[in-house]
């Protein structure tokens, strides 16, 4: 059996651990991971860490095979520095005293439960008050603008009706103006938006 050289670097919520092992074959690596122990096998490779530093948590760690090596991260149950991979340090969720004397800090961000942001989504778009179409005339898309536009019309005096439809026709729909003593005066300019070009069909 051949054992594998291996090096590690960490976080304090994580300790990552490169094992040497070039052209891994992703199917035949077996990892297995406990709170206290990390076994790994690839055939005759094998690589055993026990008594890790601390305790992990088996659920949350995961591995990535590479070319070169296979990763493995490790997610520490209790956050802080190892020093190291292994040895008979005390696991601080062992030797941590329980009950009232552990700080009301640790208590409470155990405690604070989580949140639940659809609910809190939920929550915000029903107390929002509906814009209505006097206040924001796009409020509701096109159909609401062009509605907008009919109800101007309809309130407009004849010249201002003229006014409305000369603009609009003679612009391409790009300008509407109500002032029948500018429109009457000439051709309607088209002004495309601001980045556009305006292109006659034929």
């Amino acid at each position: 059996m051949a054992s594998l050289r291996h090096e590690f670097y960490e976080t304090d919520e994580k300790l990552t651990i490169s094992i040497f092992d070039r052209g891994a074959d992703p199917a035949q690596v077996s990892i297995t991971f406990e709170p206290r122990k990390i076994s790994y096998v690839n055939g005759e490779k094998t690589l055993s860490l026990e008594p890790l530093k601390g305790r992990i948590d088996p659920e949350r760690c995961d591995f990535t095979v590479g070319k070169v090596k296979v990763e493995l991260r490790l997610v520490k149950m209790a956050q802080g520095r190892w020093g190291g991979i292994t040895g008979d340090a005390p696991d601080p969720l062992q030797t941590a005293p329980i009950g009232p004397t552990t700080s009301p800090a640790v208590a409470e961000a155990r405690a604070k439960p989580k949140k639940n942001w659809e609910e809190l989504t939920t929550k915000i778009l029903t107390s929002e008050k509906e814009v209505t179409i006097d206040e924001d005339p796009n409020v509701g898309g096109d159909s609401t603008v062009n509605s907008f536009f009919q109800k101007i019309f309809g309130d407009a005096d004849e010249n201002a009706k003229r006014a409305m439809m000369k603009s609009f026709q003679e612009s391409g729909g790009t300008t509407l103006s109500t002032n029948w003593e500018e429109v009457s005066k000439g051709t309607v300019e088209v002004k495309p938006p601001a980045g556009s070009e305006w292109k006659k069909w034929n």
